[in-house]
């Protein structure tokens, strides 16, 4: 496989959207016997969606090529999707134009000046990955932060690779459940924005034949909007941190997303960065300075 089946991306997504409602959630009375597959019925979508139930199963089955933006919407409000599935409805329309193909393939290069702004935020570990979870550029911090994730010899790191391949994320994430779900949400919403990367549908593959929690959770089809929030890490060195993110893309590097950590003040956690900073400084700087002379 060179790429995502975005027709079947399509159908999954809809239909996973429409097993997870009740028609007492959506308003709608219950009649009939007992239902055969969980959720919502096709008609009972058109139904909401004001739309025929011909014309609902044409799209569930992936021809969502042409779809006006009302009728998107309009099953985006059926299916009750929030912010980050609505977006995701509209990228699967986008990614099934003929023309998708044609569009500019997102930049995977950290320019030097990217690259002096993360050294340049000495009291924060920050880094800049893509759409699939690569880290392309990271600061020493950062590094020290994820120094499980990069090991002695490591200088490519692949956040969703090592969540689900290497046991050590485990240790580094104190809710693994959380930070894997996080992982493949962040993949699937990619998926939808550019089904045709070809190295995005082979991580895919591999992730899917080597590891089954990731197979259970690519088949739920989840996204996420990854913009903010809070993530903690259990740092063999420091110990627990409880760190807000915020996450931001980089205006001149499209497909690229800036993330940088920080520590509420006065917290446990300040002082446990200050400790890996310490630690960082004395431990990986050198290590680096050794790579590069």
């Amino acid at each position: 496989m060179v790429f995502m089946d975005n027709r079947q991306e399509i159908r999954d997504f809809l239909g996973t959207r429409r097993a997870k409602l009740t028609p007492k959630q959506v308003g709608l009375p219950l009649f009939g016997s007992a239902r055969r597959v969980p959720g919502l019925r096709r008609q009972e979508v058109a139904q909401l969606a004001g739309v025929s139930v011909e014309y609902y199963t044409k799209l569930e089955r992936g021809s969502l090529a042409g779809v006006s933006e009302g009728v998107l919407e309009s099953l985006a409000k059926a299916l009750q999707l929030n912010e980050a599935e609505r977006d995701h409805l509209y990228d699967l329309a986008r990614a099934a134009s003929p023309s998708a193909r044609q569009r500019r393939k997102p930049g995977q290069a950290v320019t030097p000046s990217v690259q002096r702004m993360l050294d340049s935020m000495v009291g924060v570990p920050a880094f800049v990955r893509n759409g699939r979870l690569d880290i392309l550029a990271i600061n020493d911090l950062g590094r020290a932060l994820y120094s499980e994730a990069y090991g002695p010899k490591t200088n490519t790191v692949n956040l969703a690779r090592f969540a689900f391949l290497d046991n050590r994320s485990h240790g580094l994430y104190p809710d693994w459940e959380k930070a894997a779900d996080t992982s493949v949400a962040i993949l699937h919403t990619e998926a939808g924005r550019d089904p045709f990367n070809k190295s995005l549908t082979e991580l895919v593959g591999e992730l899917s034949t080597r590891s089954e929690d990731f197979r259970t959770r690519w088949a739920q089809h989840d996204v996420r909007l990854h913009s903010g929030g809070y993530k903690d890490f259990r740092h063999p060195v420091v110990g627990d941190l409880h760190l807000a993110f915020d996450a931001l893309e980089l205006p001149n590097g499209p497909g690229l997303t800036l993330t940088a950590y920080s520590a509420d003040p006065g917290t446990p956690s300040e002082d446990g960065l200050r400790l890996l900073a310490s630690w960082a400084a004395t431990e990986l700087i050198p290590t680096a300075s050794k790579e590069n002379a």
